[in-house]
């Protein structure tokens, strides 16, 4: 049997909840978009349901500490297909066996999620450290970014409180959605194709601010200035700043 879902934290944990009411026995778990019709197999399809999903992510909260709530919801959002099953796995594990089995890290979905969940918790850590605003033209601070994993509901918080003071929008351009805040609350955004494409490259659209071109520069060279061509080490520099986060760093932009 195929449960199919939409790839929503509500559809998989209405995956379990529609497990558990029908206790078909051994389950594959794919999502809408991977999922490819087999005539030899039967699929389910999985109905969202919010009063399901919030009886069974109650039941969750009870099972395990906040802690445990922040990996399983961490590994959520690494929205690989191998961790959407393991998180199955490991929730009906957790209302079938005994008390503490999200400590068994002898159990492959129990190590699993434990290791998505770090992956992302990096990318968000990452993310925080390099993401550099640009000012423009209207006064916001925008930045385009596109992370590996599904990270905006983790840095909401930390870029809220830090620049609680401007107005900013981060744009996830591989998810099409972003952040938007207006000196009050964070809401989220979507975009239209024709302004996802122009918030790929501010600066070639003319969206920018003229003082933050001037502001660009002026690191730029400074950067260079304080560079000791000298102690350069590219090894260990590509470590603490791998060259996939260089394209959000203005100084790594030739002047």
């Amino acid at each position: 049997m195929i449960y199919v879902f939409d790839g929503s934290l509500e559809g998989l944990l209405c995956a379990v909840f529609e497990w558990f009411e029908r206790k078909p026995g051994k389950i594959i778990l794919k999502t809408e978009k991977l999922y490819q019709p087999d005539v030899f197999t039967a699929h389910f399809p999985v109905i969202n349901d919010a009063q399901k999903a919030d009886r069974v992510w109650k039941a969750l909260q009870k099972k395990l500490d906040k802690g445990w709530m922040r990996r399983y919801y961490c590994c959520y959002l690494s929205e690989q297909p191998e961790a959407y099953s393991h998180l199955f796995e490991l929730t009906c594990m957790l209302f079938t066996g005994q008390a503490g089995a999200e400590n068994n890290y002898g159990d492959p979905s129990v190590l699993a999620v434990t290791q998505w969940a770090k992956k992302v918790e990096r990318e968000k850590h990452r993310m925080e450290a390099f993401i550099r605003f640009q000012q423009t033209a209207d006064g916001y601070f925008y930045c385009g970014i596109d992370p590996d994993f599904n990270v905006l509901p983790l840095i909401m918080g930390h870029f809220k409180a830090r620049y609680a003071d401007q107005r900013w929008i981060i744009y996830d351009l591989k998810r099409n959605y972003g952040l938007h805040y207006d000196l009050e609350q964070v809401e989220e955004i979507h975009v239209s194709a024709e302004d996802l494409h122009r918030f790929k490259k501010p600066a070639a659209a003319n969206l920018l601010s003229e003082q933050e071109v001037h502001y660009g520069n002026l690191w730029k060279n400074y950067f260079k200035s304080t560079n000791i061509v000298a102690r350069k080490n590219t090894r260990l520099h590509v470590q603490h700043v791998p060259k996939r986060y260089w394209k959000y760093l203005t100084e790594k932009h030739s002047l």
